[in-house]
C-alpha cells in the first residue's frame, strides 16, 4: 500500500521539474488525493516547511500551528488540487497564505493590547542571538513581503527560482528580479 502513496508523491515531484503552464479554468483536470500522499509529503517536507514558516512568523509556536494548519486546508480542499501542479507547491502556498493569516490576527491582537511605559521588561536574549544577527534579521523583516518571501525561499530556504515560482505562482523571471531587489534593499539598509 505504501508504494501507492509514494508513487503519487514521486509523480507530483516530477512535475514540478517541468515548466509550468497554466490551462484555462476549462482544461484544468482535477486530481483526487488519499490521506497516504498528504502523510509522504509531511514525512518528506514537513521540517523544511517549519523552517519556512519560522523564518516568515519568527515563532516557533506560531510555525507549527501553520505547518499544521496548511495541511488541514490543503486535506479540506484537496478536491481542488489541479493535476498541473506539484502537490508541495500547491500545499507550500497554501502554507503561505496560513503564515499570512496568523501574522495578521497576531498583528490585531498586537493592536488590541496596550502596555504602560513602566510596566516594561527587560527580556533576555537567547545566548546565540549575536548584533549582527539581529540586525539582519530587521533588516529582512523591513523588505515588504513580495521580497522577503523569495529571499526566505531562495536564500535561507534553498529552493530554486523554478520551484519558487511553483510555490508563488508567479513567472521564474519575477523570482528572480524580487531577490535581486531584495538583495539590493537589504545591501543598502545594512551598509
Amino acid at each position: 500500500m505504501p508504494e501507492v502513496h509514494y508513487s503519487t508523491i514521486a509523480a507530483t515531484e516530477r512535475s514540478a521539474l517541468t515548466s509550468r503552464r497554466i490551462p484555462a479554468r476549462a482544461d484544468t483536470h482535477r486530481v483526487p488525493i488519499d490521506l497516504g500522499a498528504f502523510e509522504a509529503l509531511y514525512e518528506s517536507h514537513g521540517p523544511r516547511m517549519k523552517s519556512l514558516a519560522l523564518n516568515l512568523l519568527g515563532n516557533r509556536s506560531d510555525a507549527e500551528d501553520a505547518v499544521q494548519e496548511a495541511f488541514l486546508r490543503a486535506y479540506k480542499n484537496r478536491h481542488s488540487f489541479r493535476s498541473d501542479a506539484a502537490l508541495w507547491t500547491w500545499v507550500y502556498r497554501i502554507l503561505l497564505n496560513a503564515c499570512h493569516d496568523i501574522g495578521r490576527g497576531r498583528a490585531a491582537r498586537r493592536d488590541n493590547q496596550t502596555v504602560e511605559a513602566d510596566a516594561a521588561v527587560d527580556l533576555p536574549t537567547p545566548a546565540g542571538d549575536n548584533p549582527m544577527r539581529l540586525t539582519l534579521q530587521r533588516a529582512v523583516d523591513g523588505l515588504a513581503p513580495i521580497y522577503r518571501q523569495v529571499f526566505l525561499l531562495c536564500e535561507v530556504e534553498g529552493y530554486t527560482h523554478r520551484e519558487v515560482a511553483g510555490i508563488l505562482e508567479i513567472p521564474e523571471g519575477t523570482s528572480k528580479g524580487r531577490l535581486f531587489e531584495a538583495r539590493r534593499q537589504l545591501k543598502l539598509t545594512l551598509t
